[in-house]
């Protein structure tokens, strides 16, 4: 009985140990490192300009609705649309025969009234008369300036007059209309003089301040024109996370009209002794960016700092030396443990 338990465990034992050869005969080697061809670049210094191109407008130096200060009824019309007109030229007449008619009769009530004072002043030197009685006609005189002054400036508010130099546009009235504040009557715009309007993405906002000159082209047209940045808007637009640019156009140039697409090229940014590598060079990251260097026949994955970029090359502010060899392709395939071989180097 004893020898057959002790049996039947070394049966067991051995079974044991069969199964485990068998499991470690079946466990796949281990892979090795695979070779991968890649190209390189030499990292170098080279003069570098970040510039972007974005769109914009020409727009009027100023454009205004001419619009009637009171209601009124249309008795003139004295412009010609699509002309240029000068500042303070008469564009439109509102009847007025009212107003005329009550300025003639403070007129007559004035001329009364003065007569008066000079004949109160005269009783008042024989003491025919008190002097509040003089000051009261005088009060009376001045009651009748004020009341002509005011009539003559509501007759001068159905006068409507160019604000400045400029070219009106299409007339949205006719004689007879009776208009209101609220009514258009032209346009008016100041055409010798345009400005260029376009936005930046925020994070070159701060680039553009008073003064700085800016380049720009419109399709169609084979020369560039210059314009001087004159304002930007004090808040960066909450959607676009842009910000508006406003500038002057220099000199005025026939091809250039109010409403046409222009392109704006900018110079965001200059290095004259930058270190570069090739754009896809830059393997970006959840938390930053890295560059895979050569070295020894191995990569070595570095982080690195960014800054300005053309459509060719990156600044490299951190972790690239000059000199140093970087990978340029074939860097989804490349692993800390691969084997690397370069296929050629710029």
């Amino acid at each position: 009985m004893k020898n057959l338990y002790i049996s039947a465990i070394a049966a067991v034992l051995a079974f044991a140990c069969t199964q485990k050869k068998e499991k470690t005969a079946d466990k796949p080697a281990a892979p090795r490192s695979r070779t991968v061809q890649a190209d390189a670049f030499i990292a170098k210094t080279l003069a570098l300009s970040e510039d972007i191109q974005v769109a914009g407008s020409l727009i009027p130096a100023e454009g205004t609705d001419i619009r009637p200060e009171i209601s009124g009824r249309v008795v003139g019309i004295y412009f010609k649309e699509g002309s240029n007109v000068q500042k303070g030229a008469l564009l439109a007449k509102l009847f007025d025969d009212d107003l005329q008619a009550q300025l003639k009769k403070l007129e007559v009530q004035l001329e009364i009234n003065e007569k008066t004072v000079e004949r109160y002043k005269a009783l008042l030197k024989i003491q025919g008369i008190s002097q509040q009685d003089v000051d009261l006609s005088e009060l009376q005189v001045n009651n009748n300036k004020a009341d002509i002054a005011l009539v003559k400036v509501n007759i001068t508010k159905t006068e409507i007059r160019a604000p400045y130099n400029g070219r009106i546009g299409l007339r949205n009235i006719s004689l007879g209309a009776y208009v209101s504040p609220t009514d258009i009557i032209a346009t008016i715009r100041q055409v010798d003089q345009l400005k260029l309007e376009f936005t930046v993405p925020e994070k070159y906002s701060t680039n553009f301040t008073p003064g700085k000159k800016i380049s720009f082209y419109i399709d169609g047209v084979q020369k560039n024109f210059d314009a001087t940045v004159l304002a930007t808007e004090y808040f960066i637009d909450a959607n676009t996370r842009s910000l508006t640019v406003k500038a002057m156009v220099k000199g005025n140039h026939p091809l250039l009209v109010p409403g046409a697409f222009a392109k704006v090229a900018l110079d965001i940014d200059k290095d004259n002794n930058a270190i570069i590598v090739p754009t896809q060079a830059i393997i970006p990251l959840s938390r930053g960016k890295e560059v895979i260097l050569y070295k020894g026949g191995a990569p070595q994955f570095v982080p690195v700092t960014t800054g300005i970029r053309d459509s060719s090359y990156i600044q490299i502010i951190q972790g690239v030396n000059i000199g140093d060899t970087v990978l340029i392709s074939g860097l989804m395939a490349i692993k800390p443990n691969s084997e690397v071989k370069l296929s050629k180097i710029n």
